[in-house]
């Protein structure tokens, strides 16, 4: 039998095989380079028709958490558009070439969030090419550690921001002239937002700052039927942990902190943004739902 996500299962032995070695990768960082590779919910995810004729915008969706999200939309009957980097290309093409194997329409729209220019022109073009928008997962993240504060220079900072706090806002802006009642946000934060590392200080506060954004803007939009939600990951194995997210002695044993006792994979978040997409979740609004392990939260 083909295990998919809905197969009873132990989740403390799943991906009992998942070895990483200490890698490095130049930002922003490949799927494709990665040892071992990340799950996608390329052979698993199952979908059933819960996103059928919506149209999605989906930022971070080469790799990672949003390649999965991405995966499991179009498997549940929703077009997508991709936002990544160019530098990310190959990653983006071969997701895209699974929402397309999955029926869906596949807008690829290689850009750097730092830049508004291209976060607000991202909308228009998700808009036309789509024909529409009602799901917007703002996902796309810049993490690079440090130790010490004194080295964290303002570039790095305003990089850090700006990928992760202004393009939400951005973009999120944006889209609101074409979201109508039943359309859904979808923030990417994490559990550094609560329990955040000392080399992670400008990530961190990041993340604390979309789950408040997240509450904030829920109250407002509600009136309107616009639901706003976040998901919180835990140790999630992507690109990301290579590219200087964490330090190399710690590569070996990453996500073992965890109350589970490993790393998460992508294909384990997507559940989470396809539930929060559609309309099963009608009364859940300005929550943050974490998927990390099993660690606690506020």
């Amino acid at each position: 039998m083909t295990r998919d996500q809905y197969t009873f299962t132990n989740p403390a032995e799943l991906y009992a095989d998942f070895d990483p070695k200490r890698q490095k990768q130049p930002e922003p960082g490949l799927d494709a380079e990665l040892s071992p590779r990340a799950d996608h919910g390329e052979k698993t995810y199952r979908g059933t028709g819960r996103l059928a004729g919506r149209k999605a915008l989906i930022t971070g969706a080469d790799s990672g958490i949003g390649a999965a999200t991405a995966i499991a939309f179009a498997r549940e009957g929703a077009d997508v558009a991709m936002s990544y980097l160019p530098e990310e290309e190959e990653d983006a093409q071969r997701i895209a070439q699974l929402i397309r194997d999955a029926g869906a329409t596949a807008l690829t729209l290689p850009g750097d969030l730092r830049d508004p220019a291209y976060c607000r022109a991202l909308v228009e073009d998700a808009v036309e090419g789509l024909g529409g928008l009602d799901i917007l997962v703002n996902n796309g993240g810049k993490q690079v550690y440090n130790e010490d504060l004194e080295t964290l220079d303002d570039q790095q900072f305003d990089d850090t921001f700006k990928t992760n706090v202004y393009a939400m806002f951005w973009i999120t802006k944006a889209a609101l002239a074409y979201l109508t009642p039943g359309s859904t946000i979808i923030n990417t934060t994490s559990v550094q937002a609560y329990n955040p590392s000392e080399i992670l200080v400008d990530y961190a506060s990041t993340k604390a700052t979309i789950n408040t954004f997240t509450k904030a803007l829920a109250q407002q939009l509600a009136p309107k039927g616009i639901r706003v939600n976040a998901v919180a990951p835990g140790p999630i194995w992507t690109p990301l942990q290579v590219t200087e997210g964490q330090p190399q002695e710690k590569i070996a044993q990453f996500g073992e902190q965890t109350s589970i006792g490993r790393a998460g994979q992508p294909a384990e978040l997507a559940p989470a943004y396809v539930f929060l997409a559609s309309p099963e979740s009608s009364y859940v609004i300005g929550e943050t739902l974490n998927v990390n392990g099993g660690t606690p939260t506020p």
